[in-house]
């Protein structure tokens, strides 16, 4: 990875973790997809960084972020594990085991970016305080992404000019040992405690035949080649009928 490639990379992530993009920013830190898309353009493997973007998307479905802190930080456990993919041409499944510390690191920087965030709030309580409308911009916009970057941009490109193509050539070694097995296994299951936790957060008890129809239809029907688009319009169709037949439902008692 070049100098260049490193530092975009570690500048994307510091802008979406201070929220540079509003709500849009928002999204992007809880979406490991997209942030490993971004990955595979800078580094030239679209299709690599979007695979086990969707493989680490997985393991952060269902998550929760109480007071905005995370238990792992999707966007920086994306681009790292990402990186390390795509450099060593790995399985999404040995991206996946890379992304959990790499995403546990992320939180407790993070919480340095509240840290330091935290000793300008009475500058910028001030500004408000005073309505000076000529440094609000500064205070509440630039000022907060400005720290942000100074406590990520060079921890991340570090990690990712230093760190990437080490950690790939270790698990490059360790491919076809016990150690990597293990890892692949605990990879493998980790997208069904994501999806065991969305469903756990979001599922009603009414709602879980609808679940399992489609769980089990996905493998009877499995031969016929049918993709997942299809099955997702065909879940849209499924919960509009859904909808209107209880809509009419009230409207009748």
């Amino acid at each position: 990875m070049s100098v260049i490639q490193a530092l975009i990379i570690s500048i994307w992530v510091a802008l979406i973790q201070a929220r540079f993009f509003g709500y849009a920013g928002l999204n992007l830190r809880f979406s490991p997809l997209m942030t490993s898309l971004f990955v595979g353009v800078v580094l030239g493997d679209v299709a690599q960084g979007v695979t086990v973007g969707a493989a680490i998307q997985l393991i952060s479905m269902g998550q929760i972020a109480p007071g905005g802190q995370m238990a792992t930080e999707p966007a920086v456990s994306g681009t790292v594990a990402t990186a390390v993919a795509i450099l060593g041409n790995l399985e999404p499944t040995a991206a996946v085991a890379i992304a959990i510390p790499v995403g546990i690191l992320g939180s407790y920087l993070y919480t340095l970016k509240i840290i330091v965030n935290s000793f300008v709030t009475k500058y910028i309580d001030r500004v408000v305080n005073n309505l000076e409308d000529k440094r609000f911009t500064f205070a509440i916009g630039l000022l907060p992404t400005l720290l942000t970057m100074l406590t990520h941009v060079p921890v991340l490109f570090i990690a990712l000019y230093f760190g990437a193509d080490s950690i790939a050539s270790v698990v490059t070694q360790l491919e076809g040992t016990v150690v990597f097995h293990i890892l692949d296994v605990v990879a493998s299951a980790l997208p069904a405690v994501g999806i065991a936790i969305l469903i756990r957060i979001i599922g009603q008890k009414t709602d879980m035949f609808f679940f399992f129809l489609a769980f089990f239809l996905t493998i009877i029907l499995k031969d016929l080649g049918i993709t997942m688009v299809t099955w997702a319009v065909l879940g849209i169709v499924t919960a509009g009928i859904y909808t209107m037949i209880m809509i009419n439902a009230k409207e009748a008692a």
